[in-house]
């Protein structure tokens, strides 16, 4: 597998009501890449109220519309993507300087899919600790804040996301990947945000998220997963 001047990357970012946010990833991204190696941004709006969609055309990204959900939003922006890599990013992740050299790198090296190692911007001990154990290469320490790469052609043959994930969609894939491919955890960092913690309380939501961790590797359905999801953490 060779990395040419014509590989390049379609970066792919579901968005929903992320006004505040969306700008500055997009500067970020723009000021840390190299435009010959960025195939196009892919910014997928599952249906925002706010400012996202124009904030997101005014950084000169490709807004496409979807029905609302993570996975469905992915898809749609896989499906448009032109890439020979996809990256999958989530809005409220600053992935390191260079990614886009970083992933085609790793990409010539023949692994076709990984994503980075975390961490949250908080330093809250406990928080860190578990984003300390994203460096293992373990379908348990994988999620979707870790961004994800993988190469256009190896998705199409996963069939994508499965969009009857309302949540826990990227380790659902992400499982199916390791059976099929030499999946690479890169040793460079995203710093990805702790909102969810700082709203809820860090020791609740990593407690549950813990659980809904245990019933998806021991086999519960989405319906399960969003149910309880939607109990404990909504």
């Amino acid at each position: 597998m060779s990395h040419t001047v014509s590989t390049k990357i379609s970066i792919v970012i579901p968005v929903l009501n992320e006004g505040g946010i969306i700008g500055s990833l997009l500067e970020y991204i723009g000021n840390n890449t190299s435009k010959e190696n960025i195939q196009q941004i892919l910014v997928v709006d599952g249906g925002s109220t706010d400012s996202t969609v124009k904030i997101a055309k005014k950084f000169n990204a490709k807004v496409l519309s979807s029905k609302r959900g993570r996975a469905a939003q992915m898809n749609v922006g896989a499906n448009y993507a032109r890439g020979t890599i996809l990256y999958f990013l989530h809005a409220d992740t600053i992935p390191p300087k260079g990614f886009d050299k970083i992933i085609l790198n790793a990409y010539s090296n023949g692994h076709e899919t990984g994503c980075f190692r975390m961490r949250f911007d908080t330093k809250n001990i406990i928080l860190r600790s578990f984003a300390y154990l994203s460096r293992v290469n373990h379908t348990l320490c994988r999620g979707g804040d870790q961004s994800l790469f993988i190469s256009k052609s190896l998705f199409e043959k996963q069939k994508g996301f499965n969009e009857n994930y309302l949540i826990y969609e990227d380790s659902e894939f992400i499982r199916r990947v390791y059976k099929a491919t030499n999946f690479i955890v890169l040793p460079q960092k995203v710093i990805t945000s702790a909102r969810k913690y700082r709203e809820k309380g860090w020791l609740s939501v990593q407690y549950h998220f813990g659980i809904i961790h245990l019933k998806n590797y021991y086999g519960a359905g989405p319906k399960d997963l969003y149910q309880y999801y939607s109990k404990h953490l909504i």
